[in-house]
Formats: structure tokens, C-alpha cells, sequence
């Protein structure tokens, strides 16, 4: 493959790289800043597009800074962090542009500045380490030299290497303290990690979960029911660490790493961990139950901030009925319940509405329903005659957008108002689209959840046409 010489990186792209352009052919490349000059070995051509790496800078960017992170280049996650965060952030802002006019043909006359996260790094409330046998390591002179395997995150594009983690810079002490603590048991102990090609091994998962209010949950994921291996390692971690308030552990026997269908075992603490979120516009504060498979945003700072967007955009009014589409646990539903008349929530998995449930008469609110079932086939004439038509709907939907019947259905109930909140500015505008046969996008107002990646959600405001 052809060595490109002095070629300057023109912007940010997909999926963490960076895009340079050489005689009109695009050249996707990692860890690269705009405005860097660098030498590109192409590794993969193809007709329209190559992809490679740097292998010598001539200048540095401007907008360059140094990484936090110590597995920065190795570790598949924060990509973006030799990128300067103001840099992030309008790069996050163009790519919501170009997505919803390129793909949608939307008027983002209305767009808003981004709005981004005040804490960059150790932002997160959530994270999920992997076990394996198979370590890579930093140094590729010690990729061999680790018998007993790795405690950290998947190599990207090879399934059975992991990375081991010293320091990640996601999420707040303790919970480096914690997962080295795992990690050294298990070295002593002759715990071994999980063979994910032969399937055999006792280790699989570890899962760190902590909320605002300072509760902190820890899973452990084996895959073989042996207490007396088991339950000594939870001995060590209740009596190290007093800031674990719910301690858990799943026997996973699969041949996956899913888990939203096995038994949780609490081995000691609550079987849950307690979230608070400030309410919108004076409102009192919500409290929610986390358990195991919920799902909660995992930036507890900047959600507040993006359901705040969805409740301002949105401009509810006391008799309304409100649709919440996709609403997981509740947690949009009743952030805006105190300002309807009542709120209808849907969704696929029948646990989080479980949990939409509870959080629901946890808080007071008894002007709330929820439905668990598959969107499409859940919202049907029929069940908006028998739950009222919605005066103002609230759709979050998964990274690929809404079912063609449930856009169908929104145009024919015509609820005066949508807001539209997505994580895949690429399907959002493809939605926006089908959704314009009757609809205004007015403001549009994207939210910086997960600094040094090029994830962004972006909210949408559509307006009924008359």
C-alpha cells in the first residue's frame, strides 16, 4: 500500500477518525486532529475511499492537546481525546448539521449552539469490563507475557483480546481502586478469566455502576456456579470497600456476554443503587431506582440538561396528554409528568417498564400509564382511542430510528407537537424526512453526552403544519 507524505487532516468523521482528502480520494485515519500535517500508510483502498494510519507528523495541530488517558491509541474508546474539547464540540455541531440537511433536507435555521458537558472526564456512571484469557498489551513486546489474561475493555475488531486497564478516566474513584482490587484477588487466587473461543474459564464481567447521590453498585459476572470461589472475592470487596451499597452477582452459562435475561443474585446491600435528578423549572427532585438492567443515562449531569431541552422545547400545557416513545424506565416521562394531564409511556422491555412503574409511584404520580410491547404494533389507532390522542409526543428512539408504522401513526394522529430526541443524527434526519409531510422542524438543539467520542444526541423540535 502507497505511503501518503505531508498530508493535512481536514476534519473530524465516523467513528472516531479523521478525514484527509488526496486527489479527491477521502482517507479515513485515527488519532489524527484537524489541521495536523502528517505521512498516511494506507492499509485498505477501495474505490472511493482509503483508510490508514499516521506514521510520521510534520506539524501538529492547534487544536491538539495531550491525552489524559494512559491506553490512549490502544484502548478503543475516547478517540477524541488529543482533540481540543471546544473543537469537539463544534465538530459535534457540523455533524448534526450535516446529517439532518445532507440526509434529511432539514432547515436547521433553528439550530441552537451545543450545549456541552461541564465535567470532560469522569463523567460517566457506568461501565462494563470484560474478563479475558487473551491480554494485549501496550507494549506489543509483552502481548505474550500475561499467563493469566486481562481485566479491561475489548480490543476493537478482535473479540477475544482485552485490554488491561490501569486507569480509566471515565468514571470516579473508586473505581479504578475496585476493578485493580478484582484484578489482584484474582492473580493471587488463581481465579482464572474467560476463554470466550473454548468457553471454558470462571471470570466473565464486572460491572461498576454509582449514582449522584453516592451509591455504588458492583456485579460480578462468572460463568460457572461455584460459591466457594465466588463468594470469598465479594467478602474481600464488602469489607475493602464501604462505598458499595448494593453488591451483586450473575451465573452466566451462555455463550454471549448478554445478561437482561438471567437471574441477579444480591449478595449483600440493596438490590439497587438510588439516582436523583433536579427538576425542570423548580420542580422538586426525582428520585430513581437503578437496578442491574436498567437503563439510565450514563452522563447524570448532562441528562438533567437534555430533558431540560425536551421540556422546554416541548411547551406543555396542564390539560395535555403526553406520549413518551421508548421511554425505557420513565425517567423523560416523569421528568415532564408534573406538567400534563397525564403521560403514556412505551416500551420494548418489560423490565424497564417495571421500573417505570416504581419510579412512578416512587415520586408520587399517579397521572402516568405504561405499556411494555413492541412500538409498532403497540401504537395502533386502537390504542390511542383507548388512551386519549396525545396532544404532544416525546420520541427517543434506538440508534436506528423509528419503525416505518410508527412514523405512519404519528402523522395520522397529528399530536401538535413532536420532540424528537436522538442519538444518530443520520436516522433522526432520515425520520425528519418522512415526518416533514406534516411537520415544521423549528429549534434544534444538540447535547454533548460522552466527551472524546464523536457521540452526539441532538433534539428536535417539530410543529404540527396547519
Amino acid at each position: 500500500m502507497p505511503l501518503l507524505e505531508q498530508i493535512e487532516i481536514l476534519d473530524a468523521g465516523a467513528e472516531g477518525m479523521a478525514v484527509a482528502k488526496v486527489d479527491g480520494l477521502v482517507v479515513f485515519v485515527p488519532f489524527v486532529v484537524p489541521g495536523d500535517i502528517v505521512d498516511i500508510q494506507l492499509y485498505k483502498k477501495k474505490k472511493n475511499f482509503a483508510e490508514g494510519r499516521a506514521v510520521r507528523f510534520h506539524r501538529m495541530s492547534p487544536f491538539r492537546v495531550d491525552p489524559v488517558c494512559p491506553h490512549f491509541g490502544v484502548c478503543g474508546g475516547c478517540k477524541w481525546q488529543t482533540m481540543s474539547y471546544e473543537a469537539q464540540l463544534k465538530a459535534k455541531q457540523r455533524q448534526v448539521r450535516d446529517n439532518l440537511e445532507r440526509l434529511g433536507n432539514v432547515d436547521c435555521s433553528g439550530m441552537r449552539p451545543i450545549c456541552g458537558s461541564e465535567n470532560i472526564y469522569y463523567y460517566r456512571n457506568k461501565l462494563e469490563f470484560t474478563f479475558s484469557n487473551r491480554a494485549w498489551m501496550d507494549d506489543p513486546t509483552q502481548r505474550q507475557a500475561n499467563e493469566w489474561g486481562a481485566l479491561g475493555f475489548h480490543i476493537p475488531q478482535l473479540f477475544d483480546k482485552v485490554l488491561p486497564i490501569e486507569h480509566c478516566a471515565l468514571q470516579a474513584d473508586p473505581s479504578n481502586e475496585i476493578r485493580l482490587a478484582v484484578r489482584d484477588y484474582a492473580l493471587e487466587h488463581g481465579l482464572s478469566c474467560y476463554d470466550i473461543r473454548n468457553h471454558v474459564g470462571f471470570l466473565r464481567n464486572l460491572v461498576l455502576r454509582n449514582s449522584s447521590t453516592g451509591d455504588w453498585m458492583v456485579l460480578v459476572i462468572v460463568a460457572e456456579d461455584d460459591n466457594a470461589r465466588l463468594f470469598p472475592l465479594l467478602d474481600m470487596l464488602h469489607a475493602k470497600f464501604p462505598q458499595i451499597t448494593s453488591l451483586q452477582y450473575i451465573v452466566n452459562r451462555k455463550l454471549n456476554d448478554s445478561y437482561s435475561d438471567l437471574e441477579v443474585h444480591t449478595y449483600c446491600g440493596a438490590d439497587h443503587i438510588e439516582e436523583s435528578m433536579e427538576g425542570w423549572n423548580g420542580d422538586k427532585p426525582l428520585s430513581f431506582i437503578v437496578n442491574p438492567k436498567s437503563f439510565y443515562q450514563t452522563n447524570s449531569a448532562q441528562a438533567q440538561r437534555l430533558y431540560s431541552f425536551v421540556a422546554e422545547l416541548a411547551e406543555l400545557q396542564p390539560q395535555d396528554t403526553l406520549y413518551d416513545l421508548y421511554t425505557g424506565t420513565g425517567t423523560i416521562a416523569l421528568f415532564l409528568a408534573r406538567h400534563v394531564k397525564k403521560v403514556v409511556g412505551i416500551e420494548y422491555v418489560e423490565e424497564a417498564i417495571a421500573d417505570a412503574r416504581r419510579n412512578a409511584e416512587r415520586n408520587g404520580f399517579d397521572n402516568t400509564v405504561f405499556y411494555a410491547g413492541d412500538m409498532a404494533k403497540v401504537l395502533t389507532p386502537e390504542f390511542v382511542a383507548e388512551n386519549g390522542r396525545p396532544d404532544v409526543v416525546v420520541t427517543d428512539p434506538p440508534r436506528a430510528g423509528m419503525h416505518d408504522k410508527v412514523v405512519a401513526q404519528l402523522l395520522e394522529t397529528a399530536p401538535r407537537k413532536i420532540v424528537y430526541v436522538s442519538c444518530n443524527p443520520a436516522t433522526q434526519a432520515r425520520d425528519l424526512q418522512l415526518l416533514a409531510a406534516r411537520y415544521d422542524v423549528r429549534r434544534i438543539q444538540p447535547v454533548d453526552m460522552f466527551p472524546h467520542t464523536q457521540h452526539v444526541e441532538n433534539v428536535a423540535e417539530l410543529v404540527l403544519m396547519r
